[in-house]
C-alpha cells in the first residue's frame, strides 16, 4: 500500500535541496491523475471560486465549498500530501473560529494541513491553530484574499519598504509554527532571500526558480481557464482544444444520426 507523504518528509526535501511539486485540484478525477503522476502535494485552493465556480475572485468561496472539494480530492489521492485553503473570513475575525474552521477541514474534509494568507498580523492565528496540532502552510506576498486592499493582483515587494515587510512576514510565519509557506507574486531576488532566510520550505507562484518548490493552478497549465493569463503561468497542454473538438464531434454525430450506433444500443 502506498503511504501518503508526511509533513516531515516535505520539510526534509528542503534540507536535501529536492524541489517540491505542488498543483491545485478540486475534484476526484484531477486528484487521481496528479497522484498517479507523482505530485508531492495537492493544494485544494480557494482558486476553485475563480476557475470552477466562475467567481470574479476567491472572496465568495465558503467553508462548506472547501470541505466538499477537499473530500473529493482526498478520495482521489493516495500518496500526495493534501493541503486545503481556509477561505476568506473563516479565520480572520476570531481565533476561536479559526481553530474550529481549521478543525473542520481536517476532521470533516480529510486534509492533512491547512493554508491561510497573511504574515505578521496572522502570526497569532497560525500559532493558535498549530497549538491544536493542525499543520499550517503560510502564504505571503500577493495574497488574493487581500485583492481590494492591494488594488488588484499586483506584484508585491518591488519597493524597499515592501520587501522588508515581506521578509518580516516570512520570519513571523516561520516563528508561529508553519511548516511551509507560499510566496506569491514577488520578485525573484526577494523570493531567493526569503528562501535562504527561513528554515521551512518556500513554495513559489510567480516568485522565480529559487524557491524550494512551485505551485500552479491545474486549469492554467492545461489551458482550461481563459479568464486571465498571468505572466508566471506556463501552459503545458491545450486540453481545452481537445475537449472542444470532442464535444463538436458528438454534436455532429447526434445531429446526423451517427450516434448512437447499434454498437451503443441494447437489443
Amino acid at each position: 500500500m502506498v503511504a501518503r507523504k508526511t509533513i516531515l518528509q516535505i520539510m526534509a526535501m528542503k534540507e536535501r535541496q529536492e524541489k517540491i511539486t505542488v498543483l491545485t485540484a478540486y475534484d476526484y478525477p484531477f486528484a487521481k491523475l496528479m497522484d498517479e503522476a507523482g505530485i508531492d502535494m495537492i493544494l485544494v485552493g480557494d482558486s476553485v471560486g475563480s476557475v470552477v465556480s466562475g467567481y470574479e475572485n476567491t472572496l465568495p468561496v465558503t467553508l462548506d465549498e472547501m470541505i466538499y472539494h477537499t473530500r473529493a480530492v482526498v478520495r482521489g489521492s493516495r500518496q500526495a500530501l493534501i493541503v486545503t485553503d481556509m477561505p476568506f473570513m473563516s479565520y480572520q475575525a476570531d481565533i476561536r473560529d479559526a481553530r474550529l474552521n481549521a478543525g473542520r477541514l481536517i476532521k470533516e474534509a480529510g486534509a492533512q494541513a491547512i493554508k491561510l494568507e497573511g504574515g505578521e498580523h496572522m502570526a497569532a492565528t497560525i500559532r493558535a491553530i498549530v497549538d491544536i496540532d493542525i499543520p499550517v502552510v503560510g502564504h505571503i506576498g500577493l495574497t488574493p484574499q487581500s485583492v481590494h486592499r492591494m488594488g488588484g493582483f499586483r506584484v508585491q515587494g518591488r519597493e524597499e519598504e515592501q520587501a522588508r515587510k515581506i521578509i518580516a512576514d516570512a520570519k513571523a510565519v516561520e516563528a508561529a509554527g508553519a511548516f511551509a509557506m507560499v510566496l506569491e507574486g514577488i520578485p525573484r531576488d526577494l523570493a531567493r532571500q526569503v528562501t535562504e532566510t527561513v528554515t521551512i520550505p518556500t513554495i513559489g507562484i510567480g516568485a522565480g526558480v529559487d524557491c524550494d518548490g512551485q505551485v500552479l493552478v491545474i486549469h492554467d497549465i492545461l489551458g482550461l481557464c481563459d479568464k486571465y493569463s498571468p505572466k508566471f503561468v506556463k501552459r503545458y497542454a491545450d486540453v481545452s482544444g481537445i475537449i472542444t473538438e470532442g464535444i463538436e464531434a458528438y454534436i455532429k454525430d447526434v445531429k446526423e444520426q451517427k450516434f448512437p450506433t447499434p454498437k451503443h444500443s441494447f437489443k
